[in-house]
């Protein structure tokens, strides 16, 4: 339906459809119908702001399980933690698998301690788990977790504000061994609205994801839609193809003026 073709991820064995559905913005069971009919496969779960997408999820699962990707993750300094939060999930989303657990918001000296990466390799070599990724916004240390680390992936800011994990990151990605996805597309709204003195076209939220996915270093971009006209915006907006020539150009300068 697109001119981006599904990418295969690396761990998971499964190819994903390029726009991930981040399911804590708002989307509910029958948003996560209409995503899944439409070829999306990559969800992303957390334990917030979740309820009213938990059955669209349950039933996505059931019904193809191996099509679906399942991403998650939590937070913490120690293993029994990612242990409790794994298995809670599993019975949750009725489930004997995650294909991608994280480790959440990996700052400059957190969290991926010795003991919480045997914990996951562990839950990994049970077949709980088929991934172990993290989510992390300190690009010089995702540069060298992409490089060399025990890691299956990573998620990453990266969007037309913030463009700097092209040099910190992708040039250090084994892509054959790691896979990227990419979040805050948007900049968290920032980049669909005019900056201070700018008087040029304003992106649009697909602008902000087929810039994204322009980029061969990345596999999936996340989009958080708070309803189906928004989820289905996002769809026909990718459905056009990767940023081109003076379009990217365009988005490129319209980013650096956001950034400020």
């Amino acid at each position: 339906m697109n001119d981006f073709a599904l990418r295969p991820l690396p761990a998971v064995n499964k190819d994903a459809f390029p726009l991930g559905l981040a399911c804590n913005f708002g989307i509910d069971s029958r948003g996560v119908r209409k995503a899944v009919d439409a070829g999306i496969n990559y969800l992303f779960w957390t334990s917030m702001r979740t309820g009213k997408a938990l059955k669209g999820v349950r039933e996505a699962l059931a019904n193809d399980r191996e099509r679906m990707i399942l991403c998650a993750g939590t937070g913490g300094p120690f293993g029994f933690h990612y242990r409790r939060s794994v298995e809670s999930l599993l019975r949750k989303m009725r489930t004997d698998y995650i294909d991608v657990f994280q480790m959440f918001w990996l700052g400059v000296t957190a969290w991926d301690t010795r003991g919480v990466m045997d914990t996951l390799m562990r839950l990994r070599e049970e077949g709980k788990i088929r991934a172990i990724g993290v989510t992390i916004h300190d690009r010089p240390r995702a540069g060298r977790l992409a490089a060399d680390s025990e890691l299956d992936m990573l998620q990453i800011r990266y969007n037309a504000a913030h463009p700097g994990a092209e040099e910190d990151i992708f040039p250090h990605l084994p892509a054959e061994r790691r896979f990227l996805c990419a979040y805050t597309a948007t900049r968290w709204r920032k980049l669909l609205k005019p900056p201070k003195g700018w008087d040029g076209p304003v992106a649009s939220a697909s602008d902000c994801y087929r810039f994204c996915l322009s980029h061969p270093a990345v596999s999936v971009v996340l989009n958080g839609p708070a309803s189906d006209a928004q989820l289905e915006e996002n769809l026909d907006g990718i459905a056009k193809g990767p940023l081109e020539g003076e379009k990217l150009a365009w988005m490129r300068e319209f980013g650096k003026a956001v950034h400020g």
